[in-house]
């Protein structure tokens, strides 16, 4: 019997509500078989030892995890800014449905050293099961996710090359269970800004082997952390990353001050704050007379931004599990909404576009180690995930808008992507500097060339387009760096996701020269390629075949099962 009482005007199927399960409650990895193809492909034959592992890890965030989310949403967490006695404390208390998903993560935590190393002896790739891990957490709270994951793997690299030997075993002791622990924090925006480095005003004096460290940083995430990178300008004007401890090297309390909790939008399971330093004791991550330690640090932002797009594809994710769910239980005009034109044409869409923000974040997780590849990832797939999450507020009308269902934290949670680690804006110049830098161009259309060779035969087409575009690309970037410098840096926007179409494509027809799935990721290919890269011509498509519509029930069947 249900838990509700039974309303006076039940007389039809209509109020069974129990037909309308969202993602909640569900198994996240045997529901995606387009997870299970991506680790059948990468763990090769790990995928045995991996998959009771990963069925697991499937229970465990569609249930504790997800229902944990949704009651940090409801509570986040609090400042107790001074003691009884008045004295500063600046504790962040996170409420207990934190703690206990962060307990089961870690109890059950794909990116710790000793998982990795399981993995390893089991000939499974530790990358490809990270990855796997964040994709799910970040189906169930991407807060979280930036809880564990902010800057850990910028400290410990930073500390283990710069740091005095002492204060690295101290990181050490902090980082045990890896950098996915949610013991660290990046604070580098400031009440000026964030990316205008000339703008920054904490500064650092040294004191023995130490610094102190003094100034105001506006936006830090995880606040609640053990280890801060923090950006702060030295005596001679340049700016340099800094490591600062909760506590001082003798055990006392550090001159961190929390200011206040920021009242955010979403990603409410993640503690930001506004943070004062008042002569903090801090370390150089940085050698001396040299920007090393900020050109290091620049690098793993690279990584971060793979991160927030792992945010992104996992939100779409989720925005189109519920949108799925929610067509199929819901009728209108006497049909479920799954079974009518118009809405197929939007969930095959969705579908789609998941999949293919989803070949491009695990190619930048597992695949080579591109140097375009970050930014133009991050500028797809943290978009995807806010348009993705608009769109399922669309499909479940007016219930969509209503805090006690889902999706209206998913698109509050999702506005936050596009702005960690760098707007649109901001990736586009790394686009600019990469190419303009690096040449880093010429190995990324390597290594298009390289996946539309793998494409399947029975597709020539698709694949003579998507080559087409490529060397339509190559062009692209021949005339943009003619350009006038002010026109250049207007049109890197439209080079940039023409980058990412082209991109995009390329990654789904290597999937589907997996042969993995009876040709439905060649089905996918053919639809991203004919909706990002084709000439529809006058009549913008209209004219021509209707697959997304014919073929709907196979794209569905390869994008849940339940």
């Amino acid at each position: 019997m249900g838990s509700y009482l039974i309303e006076p005007f039940d007389g039809s199927d209509r109020y069974a509500t129990e037909r309308y399960q969202g993602a909640a409650g569900r198994d996240w990895w045997s529901c995606d078989p387009s997870l299970r193809l991506l680790m059948r492909h990468h763990l090769g034959d790990g995928y045995a030892w991996a998959e009771p592992h990963l069925e697991k890890l499937g229970i465990l965030m569609g249930g504790p995890i997800a229902r944990h989310a949704e009651e940090t949403d409801r509570n986040p967490p609090r400042l107790e800014k001074y003691d009884r006695w008045g004295r500063d404390v600046s504790e962040v208390v996170m409420p207990p449905s934190f703690h206990a998903a962060r307990d089961a993560l870690m109890a059950d935590n794909f990116t710790s050293p000793a998982f990795a190393a399981q993995a390893r002896a089991h000939g499974a790739n530790p990358e490809a099961l990270a990855a796997a891990w964040t994709y799910l957490l970040d189906q169930a709270d991407i807060g979280m996710g930036c809880a564990l994951g902010t800057g850990g793997d910028m400290v410990v690299s930073l500390a283990e090359k710069h740091a005095p030997g002492d204060v690295r075993e101290r990181v050490r002791e902090i980082f045990a269970n890896g950098f996915y622990s949610g013991e660290a924090a990046q604070m580098f925006t400031e009440r000026t800004g964030g990316s205008d480095l000339a703008a920054l005003e904490a500064t650092a004096v040294p004191d023995g082997d130490a610094w102190r460290l003094s100034g105001l940083k506006w936006f830090a995430s995880n606040a609640n952390g053990s280890a801060f990178v923090v950006l702060a300008r030295r005596d001679g004007g340049d700016v340099a990353p800094f490591l600062v401890l909760w506590e001082r090297r003798d055990g006392s309390r550090n001159a961190v001050r929390i200011r206040r909790l920021k009242d955010k939008l979403g990603t409410r399971s993640v503690a930001s704050a506004e943070v004062e330093f008042t002569g903090a004791e801090a370390f150089l991550l940085a050698g001396e007379g040299s920007g090393s330690g900020l050109g290091t640090m620049m690098k793993l932002t690279n990584a971060s931004r793979l991160g927030v797009a792992m945010m992104g594809v996992g939100v779409a994710r989720r925005a189109l599990v519920e949108s799925l769910c929610y067509a199929r239980a819901r009728a209108a005009f006497g049909r479920p909404l799954i079974e009518q034109p118009l809405m197929r044409r939007k969930l095959a869409e969705l579908i789609v576009e998941v999949e293919a923000a989803q070949a491009l974040v695990f190619d930048g997780h597992i695949g080579p180690r591109l140097r375009l590849a970050p930014a133009l990832i991050k500028l797809r797939a943290s978009r995807l995930g806010l348009t993705a999450a608009s769109d399922a507020i669309e499909v479940h009308g007016g219930n969509g808008y209503i805090e006690q269902w889902p999706v209206a934290r998913l698109l509050r949670d999702a506005q936050v992507n596009p702005i960690w680690e760098g707007g649109d804006n901001i990736l586009c110049l790394d686009v600019r500097r990469a190419m303009l830098r690096e040449n880093a161009h010429e190995p990324f259309l390597d290594r298009l060339v390289a996946a539309v060779d793998q494409a399947p035969s029975g597709d020539s087409a698709t694949a003579d387009l998507v080559r087409g575009r490529i060397d339509d690309l190559r062009k692209a970037i021949t005339v943009w760096s003619s350009l006038d410098p002010v026109v250049a840096e207007a049109r890197l926007f439209p080079l940039a996701q023409l980058m990412a179409d082209v991109y995009a494509a390329a990654l789904l027809l290597e999937q589907a020269g997996w042969g993995l799935d009876d040709g439905r990721k060649a089905l996918v290919a053919r639809l991203y390629a004919d909706a990002h890269l084709a000439d529809h011509g006058p009549l913008r498509g209209l004219d021509r075949p209707a697959e997304d519509l014919e073929r709907f029930d196979e794209l569905l069947a390869g994008a849940l099962q339940l």
